[in-house]
């Protein structure tokens, strides 16, 4: 009996430290565009940090926030987003996102962009970003 708690305890420990993402999308691209951007949104049991990305579709991923400085919005890379505990971190139009550099080919609505996402503690996770309409907002397939 005490072994099976602790397995079970072992067990439940490890489920809730998974990451889970969610609604991980991407807005397509016109013809020619060097830069795209990644959504989703991320929750984890356990406190984790989501430090890296790469895709076969760009020469690499950066992490990247916008800030207003004064009165213009800003993109600034950042090393890492910090995932809470038991909680979420939305990638998000207007916010933090993951900027896809140096597109080996344009985005085309309809199709999927895998990615690999790199925790501090999860490792590596594999999503795939369903390429919506160029001017997408997010919320599922519609736009506002």
């Amino acid at each position: 009996m005490k072994y099976a708690v602790l397995l079970l305890s072992f067990l439940t420990t490890t489920v809730f430290a998974q990451v889970r993402i969610e609604d991980s999308w991407a807005r397509a691209t016109a013809p020619g565009a060097k830069v795209g951007a990644g959504y989703m949104k991320i929750t984890s049991g356990a406190a984790d940090r989501l430090v890296g990305a790469s895709t076969p579709a760009a020469q690499r991923v950066e992490l990247h926030v916008t800030m207003k400085e004064g009165d213009v919005m800003r993109m600034r890379e950042v090393k890492a987003y910090d995932i809470p505990a038991k909680g979420g971190f939305e990638l998000k139009p207007g916010g933090a996102h993951l900027m896809l550099v140096d597109l080996k080919a344009p985005l085309k609505e309809g199709t999927k962009v895998p990615v690999t996402l790199r925790f501090e503690k999860a490792g590596e996770v594999k999503v795939e970003l369903q390429v919506r309409a160029l001017g997408a907002s997010g919320h599922g397939s519609h736009q506002h």
